[in-house]
């Protein structure tokens, strides 16, 4: 039987919300992320409802989704989920992207109010806890759109709001609009771009940073390998564009070197590289996206063995 384990919590911000250090990213479910020509794809139902099973059980209670994930099918596989359950989990969920092929996206405000009462009726609820601009809308004025988000959170439809794969510029404007308590952008060993001016920027306005694809698409996990086929199945197969910067001899020598500290210490690779983030202070929740109970593993592992500062340093020049 599967030990819960005590997952500790953080403020969102300067908001009262507080969500546990690990969420579960459902972005899997009915699709594989946003892609429409991929919605229908990725977990089915009776996958994703193990996987919500075995996450709960370890005490991950926190849910992440988006209403355009499997075309709304991620949303409406979590409601079923809670009703036939009975558990109410933390649920983050976002707006931007279609919802299928041809429909509009974007940050109007008359969408985003239209898009949230779809997610609140798929998922089964009247509040999410906390509801993210997918991506940043150059053609929409960032005060509309934090205008709208504001007048949801007044009207007890959303408790905390944010951003998602914002630039720190981008981030500056959301807040000089507004008071966007969260921003959710990848981040991991092989990404981090966002040490330079996002991170910072965070720390000093009190936004939480939490953190998506942290283990780089699987490329942390040490599946993929130097001159060998990429796996059946895996994100390199279905949608590859997002990491084929991670092409690289480069990239192959730092996992090489990666590998080593980690068997060295008696630890995945996977574990090694969420330890790494969790060991940061300055990163709220990391969202984990496992395809099976099993991929849940590494997190038992970097929650039971977390790394110092001195050894996550040394991790991190490696």
């Amino acid at each position: 039987m599967t030990v819960t384990l005590p997952i500790a919590r953080r403020p969102v911000g300067r908001s009262e919300l507080t969500v546990p250090r690990v969420a579960l990213g459902c972005g899997n479910f009915g699709g594989v992320g946003s892609a429409p020509e991929l919605f229908g794809q990725g977990l089915s139902q009776d996958d994703a409802f193990g996987l919500m099973d075995a996450a709960w059980e370890l005490g991950i209670d926190h849910f992440d989704t988006a209403d355009a994930y499997g075309g709304g099918r991620s949303e409406r596989t979590i409601g079923e989920w809670m009703r036939r359950r009975g558990v109410r989990p933390i649920i983050t969920s976002k707006t931007f992207n279609p919802m299928s092929a041809g429909e509009d996206l974007g940050l109007a405000p008359q969408r985003i109010v239209r898009q949230l009462e779809s997610s609140l009726e798929r998922l089964g609820v009247g509040c999410i806890d906390l509801y993210l601009a997918h991506e940043f809308d150059p053609e929409v004025p960032i005060s509309d759109t934090v205008g709208a988000f504001e007048q949801l959170q007044w009207a007890g439809k959303i408790g905390a709001y944010g951003v998602s794969n914002f630039d720190a510029e981008q981030l500056q404007a959301a807040l000089a609009a507004g008071a966007p308590q969260a921003i959710q952008n990848e981040h991991s060993l092989l990404a981090r771009e966002d040490e330079a001016a996002v991170l910072p920027l965070c720390h000093r306005e009190q936004v939480a940073y939490l953190v998506f694809s942290p283990l780089a698409g699987g490329w942390l996990t040490g599946k993929y390998r130097r001159g060998e086929a990429f796996p059946a199945g895996s994100r390199m197969t279905q949608r590859p564009d997002p990491y084929e910067s991670f092409l690289t001899d480069e990239t192959f020598d730092r996992l090489d070197r990666l590998s080593e500290m980690a068997r060295a210490d008696d630890r995945s690779l996977a574990g090694l590289a969420l330890a790494w983030l969790l060991a940061d202070d300055r990163v709220t929740q990391v969202v984990v996206g496992p395809g099976r109970p099993e991929h849940l593993a590494p997190v038992r592992e970097a929650l039971e063995r977390p790394l110092s500062a001195s050894e996550r340093e040394e991790v991190g020049r490696c």
